[in-house]
């Protein structure tokens, strides 16, 4: 590096030297009071903050509405659990019924089958011994009662085969809009 020299002339006619160095900057002093620069007076008022905020229980405060918050979400949980848990037992319980139902709906419908079944065996016997024993009657009698004896096998069929069908629609539709309800609530929770 290069040295340049610079003399100047003060007001007392005194030569005085300065030496320069090409590159490096000139340090200069910070200014202070009382003996802390600037950069202490920045620490010093962030640790009056901290104090102050410490004294006033900031953090204290903050934790006890974070904790009140926290409690707040914790029985929000507890009463969506406890819904869920209500619901899916509602749910388990329409889903047994609605097999329930499927089973006794089917038993119903072979009772209306063999019910009807022996209606139509009974006529057909009923229809045989009256034609014996009326043999003398004329063959219009005889048509009338049996079309008689099929319209009430058929009357009956019909009552039998509607009172399963009312209630096994009633049952399937209830059980399946309220599995379709529970999951809906679930679902939104």
């Amino acid at each position: 590096m290069a040295e340049h020299t610079v003399q100047a002339v003060s007001a007392a006619g005194e030569t005085m030297a300065h030496t320069e160095v090409p590159g490096v900057p000139e340090h200069h002093e910070e200014p202070t009071a009382f003996g802390i620069a600037p950069g202490g007076y920045v620490a010093l008022a962030t640790l009056v903050v901290l104090g102050v905020l410490l004294w006033a229980r900031v953090p204290a405060l903050i934790a006890k509405a974070l904790d009140t918050r926290i409690a707040g979400i914790r029985e929000q949980l507890e009463q969506a659990a406890k819904l869920r848990a209500e619901a899916e037992a509602l749910r388990d319980e329409y889903t047994r019924k609605a097999k329930e139902a499927a089973v006794e709906i089917v038993e119903m419908k072979k009772a209306a089958e063999h019910q009807a079944a022996e209606i139509v065996e009974k006529s057909k016997r009923d229809g045989a011994a009256l034609i014996e024993r009326r043999k003398a009657m004329a063959e219009g009698k005889i048509a009338a009662a049996e079309r008689a004896a099929i319209e009430e096998v058929r009357a009956r069929a019909a009552d039998a085969a509607a009172a399963a069908a009312r209630g096994l629609i009633a049952k399937q539709h209830d059980a399946a809009a309220d599995s379709k309800m529970v999951d809906q609530t679930i679902a939104q929770f």
